[in-house]
């Protein structure tokens, strides 16, 4: 069996007798406090490629140092989506330590394995970087550290940075869990044995109290409800006391009285002076007396019901009026007008549900066929649909018919007139 010690003056030394030696002193890591930036990669959406931070690191007992942010380009995104790593990259071969992007499978959420020999090339992860399908690039989010630190005299990392294939004692720190803790050749254990009351022995199985208190919530089994002794409250202390008490029998003069309303609603009355027997016309105020009343003195006025229900006189002078125009009506539109007999329907009362008939045999105009003929200024509507008919304006409707008769019958009439002449 061959037995190599080293090193010693005018020996021969390779660099893997160095990097078995130095890999006893320090691990593979980044010389940094967890959380710094030393070989920190980062996105910042610029594109396809992703910044690495200056530091130094040892990767399988060789030393990298680099004094300026490098950028690396990140590969093409695919159609799928994938999870790419960021390694230090050990190359013996070409005796160096380069940063390098390590692209991984379309399709996978897994990063691409590191490649970790003894005396080839060694891999030290840095970040994962998250592709996305057809990104143009890399965004701050999309990058994840994986760096491993380097302890000063011990380890130090996070749970997911621990270091691999520890050797039995491993100690160190995991500054997630700010625990000490060595690996027992199993699994991390705790440096500081977790102690509960069960696991005490010799404890003491009562304990005399010290001089204290409780607060009333930390008493138990106390009573539910403690009878009072004899004694008063103020009016502020009494709780559930009514909010107003029935006055005794009294009175106010009217002037006292506060809240009383402006107006009062009238009791059940009738109006026999102005209404027929049997009259319920609400919309007319209750007034029927035009009804009876015969006109004898005084000017007369057509009447219009205002759409309030209002009565107001019909007014036609000129000084009522402006933007005075010529109106065209076309006689023929007006004579395809249909005169029409027809049953009113019945009427239900929304509040009463008392039916009343609807009038029979009663003859006019269909406002829809008025409408449908183009006459819309005779048409009443209603909420953007037809309702009635201006029966008031059927005289100037006929008017422009009239009209043309009479002038037809002028012309037969000057027609016949020169035809006696020359008959004579």
């Amino acid at each position: 069996m061959a037995i190599t010690s080293y090193p010693f003056d005018a020996q021969a030394i390779t660099e893997s007798d160095y990097s078995r030696l130095f890999r006893e002193f320090k691990e593979n890591g980044v010389a940094d406090s967890i959380g710094g930036t030393a070989f920190s990669a980062y996105g910042d959406g610029s594109g396809m490629n992703v910044k690495v931070s200056s530091g130094f690191a040892i990767v399988r007992g060789h030393a990298v140092y680099s004094t300026a942010t490098e950028t690396l380009t990140v590969p093409a995104s695919n159609t799928s989506a994938r999870v790419d790593r960021v390694v230090l990259r050990l190359d013996p071969a070409a005796n160096s330590i380069t940063l390098a992007v390590k692209q991984g499978t379309a399709g996978s959420s897994n990063p691409p394995a590191l490649t970790q020999t003894d005396t080839g090339t060694y891999e030290l992860g840095l970040a994962t970087v998250a592709v996305g399908a057809n990104v143009t690039s890399i965004s701050a989010a999309s990058v994840q550290s994986e760096r491993h630190f380097l302890g000063n005299s011990v380890g130090a990392w996070t749970t997911s940075t621990r270091p691999t294939s520890p050797r039995v004692g491993r100690l160190g720190f995991n500054q997630a869990t700010s625990t000490w803790e060595f690996w027992n050749g199993t699994t991390w254990t705790s440096l500081v044995a977790a102690v509960d009351w069960n696991s005490l022995s010799n404890k003491p199985s009562t304990f005399a109290p010290a001089a204290h208190g409780h607060a009333w919530e930390d008493i138990t089994n106390k009573p539910t409800s403690l009878p009072p002794g004899p004694h008063t409250h103020d009016w502020s202390q009494v709780t559930n006391k009514p909010s107003t008490f029935a006055p005794s029998s009294h009175s106010h003069s009217w002037s006292s009285i506060t809240s009383k309303p402006s107006t009062f609603p009238p009791s059940s009355h009738s109006h026999s002076q102005y209404l027929e027997s049997g009259d319920t016309i609400s919309w007319a105020n209750g007034s029927k007396k035009p009804y009876s009343n015969t006109a004898t003195d005084g000017d007369w006025y057509a009447v219009w019901v205002e759409g309030s229900g209002t009565f107001c006189r019909n007014t036609s002078a000129r000084k009522y009026k402006e933007n005075i125009q010529d109106f065209e009506i076309d006689p023929d539109t007006v004579l395809k007008m249909r005169p029409v007999i027809y049953d009113r329907k019945d009427q239900i009362d929304e509040e009463t549900g008392e039916v009343r008939p609807g009038r029979k045999g009663e003859v006019g105009l269909i406002a829809d066929e008025a409408h449908d003929l183009g006459l819309n200024w005779i048409v009443q509507y209603l909420d953007g649909e037809i309702d009635a008919l201006r029966y008031d304006l059927l005289g100037v409707a006929l008017l422009p018919v009239v009209q043309r008769q009479a002038k037809q019958i002028a012309d037969l009439e000057g027609r016949l007139a020169r035809l006696e002449g020359t008959l004579q």
